[in-house]
């Protein structure tokens, strides 16, 4: 019996062992032909970023030989510069390079991005490039040199070696300190490099794009915890400080802020708040609960908001876009200065739907951009600058207003808003020039 029964058995394990073998084999097969598709799309990124450095390096120097009034070549050479810029960042992108510190490198090709964008994109002939932006062009010259240069070396060991990059990854998993591997190594001397980007003199409007907003930025004197728990219960409504939390972030640090807590009773959750640690302002607010069934309109919702700003001091507030997002309405205001929307002043008040208390605030914008401010007349008028409209916008109604442009400076335009090919957007044109500042899609607006 044992015979017949081997007899069956021996054909079929034997079927099914070559099987085995066979199907092991394709695994194999496919895992290397991934793994070699990898490697070349790697490989292919890498001499590409190599190659557009250091062609960046010569346009860089091309703009700098050219003489001061050949705005129309410096134009062209700064757009060049942007894409090559662009290309870099997105070939960095493209390597496994996620373990590697070369945050510093990246850092810099965007700032060199951008103030290539934000010169070539103005007109020229009528604002040239200052003596400190050519004193920065020299500054990126011959960084961009040290940068191509190391990767240069790079590159020629990758090529001489046959080295590869899927053993990057491998390399700094088993050491982050000392590699070993070449490629790892180049880079870190590569941003090691950057060291002294910080001392360039990227100018105000490139600059304003990296702003963090910190301490430094506002007024008033520094609070202690104590006084955080007292503004937390006089917001609250609560008799006495009991029961308020309080911790410090970031101490010792520019970003220093105060987090306060409370437990609220019956549900057990957490009311949650954050100060600035200058001046005590309320940066957000929240109170999570279970909204019940939607018992109130968005008329009545926005009210509550207008009488919760001007319970807690936010005066002079206009809603200018709403959002409901189920149980839940978020209104969007911005200050009002005598009529004039100051869109940088901008906080957002999430309203319950089901008994129209506020369980949100949002107020980081209004927080560091508050300010009083001096607001100069439109040289344009309402009637001149509207000719500037597309048809479909024409009779849109206008009001003033004062936003932050691509520039991050603020300026004072004139804001219609309107429908075209069924979608509401909201159009900004400088009120001093007439051209289009900003064009934004709006996805609700508020109404009386």
């Amino acid at each position: 019996m044992y015979q017949r029964l081997s007899r069956v058995l021996f054909p079929v394990m034997t079927l099914l062992f070559v099987g085995a073998i066979y199907w092991g084999y394709q695994e194999h097969q496919e895992k290397n032909s991934v793994l070699v598709k990898a490697e070349n799309q790697y490989q292919k990124a890498f001499h590409e970023l190599s190659y557009h450095v250091d062609q960046l390096h010569h346009q860089l120097g091309s703009t700098l030989a050219v003489n001061a009034a050949s705005q129309g070549y410096q134009r062209k050479s700064l757009v060049n510069v942007w894409r090559l810029t662009s290309q870099a960042q997105s070939e960095i992108n493209q390597l496994p390079v996620r373990m590697i510190p070369f945050n510093k490198t990246e850092d810099f090709l965007s700032h060199i991005s951008n103030f290539a964008y934000k010169a070539s994109m103005r007109d020229l002939t009528k604002q040239p490039l200052s003596d400190g932006e050519m004193s920065t062009m020299k500054t990126l010259y011959a960084k961009s040199a040290e940068i191509a240069h190391e990767l240069g070396k790079v590159q020629d060991k990758v090529l001489q070696d046959k080295l590869r990059w899927m053993d990057v990854e491998l390399a700094m998993a088993a050491d982050k300190q000392k590699s070993g591997n070449v490629i790892v190594d180049g880079f870190k001397d590569v941003d090691s490099r950057m060291d002294k980007m910080a001392s360039v003199d990227w100018g105000p409007t490139v600059s304003g794009l990296y702003e963090k907003r910190s301490v430094s930025m506002l007024s008033g004197r520094p609070v202690t915890a104590e006084e955080i728990k007292t503004k937390a219960a006089r917001f609250l409504d609560m008799p006495s400080t009991e029961g308020i939390r309080v911790v410090e972030n970031g101490k010792d640090t520019n970003y220093k802020s105060f987090s306060a807590v409370v437990k609220e009773k019956g549900t057990g959750k957490n009311i949650a708040m954050d100060f600035t640690s200058r001046g005590g302002d309320l940066i957000w607010f929240v109170h999570p609960r279970d909204v019940a069934d939607k018992k109130i309109g968005m008329k009545e919702a926005r009210d509550k908001a207008d009488e919760f700003l001007d319970k807690h001091g936010y005066k002079k507030m206009t809603p200018v876009t709403y959002d409901e997002y189920g149980k839940e309405a978020v209104f969007t205001y911005v200050g009002n200065d005598n009529g004039v929307l100051i869109y940088p002043d901008k906080l957002s008040v999430k309203v319950a739907l089901d008994k129209g208390d506020v369980i949100g605030l949002q107020a980081s914008d209004y927080v560091f951009s508050h300010k009083e401010r001096k607001l100069g007349k439109p040289a344009m008028t309402e009637a001149k600058v509207r000719g500037g409209l597309s048809e479909a916008m024409k009779k849109s109604p206008a009001k003033l207003a004062l936003i932050k442009n691509d520039d991050n400076q603020e300026v004072l335009c004139y804001e219609f808003k309107g429908e075209s090919n069924g979608t509401k957007y909201r159009i900004y044109l400088n009120a001093d020039n007439g051209l289009e500042e900003a064009v934004e899609e709006l996805p609700g607006e508020s109404r009386s």
